[in-house]
């Protein structure tokens, strides 16, 4: 990080990317390095600070300054993947560790933890999101490793109180390890809260135009799992290429206005379908109806995102059409990009999944709030 920068506010280090300037051209847009092995000189010393782009490289060490700094952590490490991610964190776990988790949460990402399981790596115990104190019940005091958190929860955006949630983890010894996916930056700073290890699936918010599949893991202390996770990645390859570093490098640059964008377009669709006769239930943290949504308004402090939920009124058939009847919002999967994504959830949920039937996922982009509002309106008289 640029050290006469600090004092800057986070949006402004986000958007000039760290205002690293090119000393060789002067060029304000970051270069992009696709080398994937750096040169030696006369004295066979390496010229500069990298050696293989499995282990590290420039762009890739760009990228991973910017969200370090952002998120107010100690070091930040990418990945191919979000699930690759918490897959090298999961790695470090020691063999029988026990691990709590929420019930609902990236139905992905507790499939790994269940296959886990099932090789006898781990021990899993999953609580409720919605009262903590099923959480604090589960941690076993010397035998639990890690406690996970996913805040906003995917899909039904319930909100855990992360402060509460670290308490409840370190007193038993635990680490807690925080999914920020859907509460990023410029909202939420996990690491200020408690949490030990931050996790983003950097495809969604950190990127934002749905053109890269990325993770990222933040750390709080530079420590013995830190210096861990960082071997795992090396020995499994799992790092991000130089060309997709530098797409997310792009994308964080514009990540204060677009989270602000969609949180208050996601707020105005929230407000609208409340109530709406065709909608059983609208799930959104922004909302005062929410159960969770005097937590959220403690610790997200810059918008409660894009991302709602609603309940159509009906069976799985009727929700499934109201997805395929939209024009402005595009029936796929992910989140978080420019454009506006709709999503019968429990379609592409695994078979343990607890989501309603009749739950479709809105990911709200940058699109004209009006036309998002009556494009669900018509999609849903049919």
């Amino acid at each position: 990080m640029t050290s006469s920068k600090n004092h800057l506010d986070p949006e402004t280090l986000a958007a000039q990317a760290l205002g690293r300037i090119d000393r060789e051209t002067g060029a304000v847009v970051p270069p992009l390095h696709s080398a994937s092995t750096f040169a030696r000189d006369t004295d066979y010393a390496l010229i500069g600070p990298h050696i293989y782009s499995r282990d590290s490289a420039p762009t890739l060490a760009h990228a991973e300054d910017i969200v370090a700094t952002l998120e107010g952590g100690a070091g930040a490490r990418v990945f191919g993947s979000g699930l690759a991610a918490f897959a090298a964190l999961t790695e470090t776990l020691a063999p029988g560790a026990h691990v709590v988790a929420p019930r609902v949460m990236y139905y992905a990402a507790q499939a790994w933890l269940r296959r886990l399981v099932e090789r006898g790596r781990l021990s899993l115990d999953l609580y409720d999101q919605t009262d903590p104190q099923t959480l604090k019940a589960l941690v076993r005091p010397g035998q639990t490793e890690l406690v996970w958190v996913e805040t906003p929860a995917n899909p039904t955006w319930d909100v855990m109180d992360i402060a509460f949630a670290a308490e409840a983890a370190h007193s038993a010894g635990a680490i807690l390890g925080v999914d920020s996916t859907c509460a990023p930056p410029p909202t939420t700073q996990a690491i200020s809260l408690g949490a030990d290890i931050v996790m983003h699936s950097a495809t969604k918010y950190l990127n934002g135009h749905s053109d890269l599949t990325a993770g990222v893991l933040v750390t709080a202390k530079d420590d013995a799992r830190w210096a861990d996770i960082h071997a795992v990645r090396n020995l499994t390859g799992g790092v991000l290429g130089g060309f997709e570093a530098w797409l997310l490098i792009r994308g964080m640059r514009t990540l204060f206005v677009r989270f602000a964008r969609q949180s208050e377009t996601a707020l105005a669709i929230a407000r609208h379908f409340e109530g709406h006769p065709r909608v059983a239930g609208v799930l959104y943290p922004g909302l005062d109806s929410h159960p969770g949504h005097a937590i959220a308004a403690r610790q997200m402090t810059g918008g409660f995102g894009g991302m709602l939920s609603i309940l159509v009124d009906g069976d799985i058939d009727t929700a499934r059409a109201v997805a395929t009847r939209t024009g402005v919002f595009v029936p796929a999967t992910s989140l978080g990009g420019v454009e506006s994504l709709i999503e019968h959830r429990r379609s592409v949920e695994s078979p343990e999944s607890t989501v309603a039937d009749t739950l479709l996922r809105l990911s709200v982009g940058l699109e004209s709030a009006t036309d998002l509002i009556a494009d669900l309106e018509q999609a849903l008289k049919g």
